[in-house]
């Protein structure tokens, strides 16, 4: 299957400074891509190149097959919906979700049918005749949403949608472009700063970093083998834990040392280790240190750890304990004993375990 969204070599320029740099991605139809990354990173741009808003400097950009680098947005074939909503505050809702029809020359019985399926998928019938200033931040996001589908376009383009809404109702939306997507089956393409945002939603994540792709990958390759320590610490909340720590061949695998206050270092052996530096960074996602007992394997290594703080958090309690010299956190259960100031067996699973180099931060294994 062609890709539907094909972006070659991209680089974009303001005058000397360079925001893009050599962006290589592409989707197939069906796909719910999600950019993310900093503010800065360079993800709203790239969005506004595949809607031809900005001229890129180099390379190409396809669309359903065509090459669509120098075409005007309007013959692009894409629907955009914006962060501000761009709604006509003197046009009704529907007049808002026609308009762009109307100017194309699309006959009213078209527009009418059109309108009333849009409204009904949305759940917007009732709001049809009001103005926009008379809507919710969330009905809004939906007109916006509604004017964009009736277009029926190859491409969706959503900037940040949702960071005008109240956290509540972020979660309400993001449902609804997850179940907009899976009864459209249509291609899309959002851009968050919001990483359980692009979690959640995405099919193919684009990781940005100062205008460099970091990786690209689906929600699990991304959370599971992070590229690089920027990656890794990007994308989970809480972030992976990124222990400094000494590697040490032995007999039966790697030996890895981390360093504790005033006590002797913490060791555990890892037989599925790689070839190793003697300085490393040690990966561990806060769910896959657990409290000893609850998890059991052969990867699995226990140690006792200097619990500093408890913080609840409904069904899951996150401890926090000091390793390698940085603050260590672990995703318990609920009823865990743990108390501060205490010593908690920890048990470390190994088998979930990612490596970085200290200097370049790429992955090891």
């Amino acid at each position: 299957m062609a890709p539907i969204l094909d972006i070659k070599n991209l680089y974009k320029n303001y005058g000397p400074v360079e925001i893009l740099k050599d962006i290589n991605v592409a989707i197939e139809p069906g796909d719910f891509l999600v950019l993310v990354g900093p503010s800065g990173c360079g993800k709203s741009t790239l969005l506004n190149c595949i809607a031809g808003l900005e001229p890129i400097t180099d390379g190409t950009i396809h669309i359903g097959g065509r090459d669509m680098t120098h075409v005007s947005p309007k013959d692009r074939d894409i629907a955009m919906v914006f962060q501000s909503y761009a709604l006509y505050p003197t046009m009704s809702v529907a007049k808002n979700i026609t308009f762009g029809m109307k100017v194309r020359g699309v006959d009213a019985a078209t527009q009418e049918r059109k309108l009333q399926e849009v409204a009904g998928q949305l759940q917007i019938e009732q709001l049809l005749h009001r103005r926009p200033g008379q809507l919710s931040g969330g009905q809004r996001q939906r007109v916006a949403m509604g004017r964009a589908l009736v277009r029926d376009p190859k491409l969706f383009l959503f900037d940040e949608p949702l960071s005008n809404l109240d956290a509540k109702l972020r979660v309400e939306m993001r449902t609804e472009i997850k179940k907009l997507h899976q009864n459209l089956g249509a291609t899309m393409v959002y851009v968050t700063h919001d990483q359980i945002e692009a979690m959640t939603l995405a099919t193919k994540i684009v990781v940005l970093k100062g205008g460099i792709v970091q990786q690209i990958g689906s929600p699990a390759e991304i959370y599971n083998r992070p590229a690089n320590l920027f990656v890794a610490d990007f994308m989970g909340s809480p972030a992976m834990n990124l222990i400094p720590a000494r590697a040490k061949p032995n007999g039966t695998g790697t030996q890895i040392e981390i360093s504790r206050d005033g006590e002797a270092p913490l060791v555990l052996t890892d037989t599925q280790a790689p070839d190793l530096p003697e300085d490393v960074i040690l990966g561990l996602r806060p769910e896959d240190i657990a409290e000893a007992g609850f998890r059991a394997g052969e990867s699995v290594q226990k140690a006792e750890c200097l619990i500093e703080m408890v913080e609840p958090a409904g069904a899951d309690t996150f401890v926090v304990s000091h390793l390698g010299g940085k603050q260590v956190t672990a995703r318990l259960h609920a009823e865990t004993s743990a108390q501060s100031g205490k010593t908690l067996p920890l048990a470390f699973d190994l088998s979930k375990v990612s490596y970085f180099a200290p200097e370049s931060g790429d992955r090891l294994n």
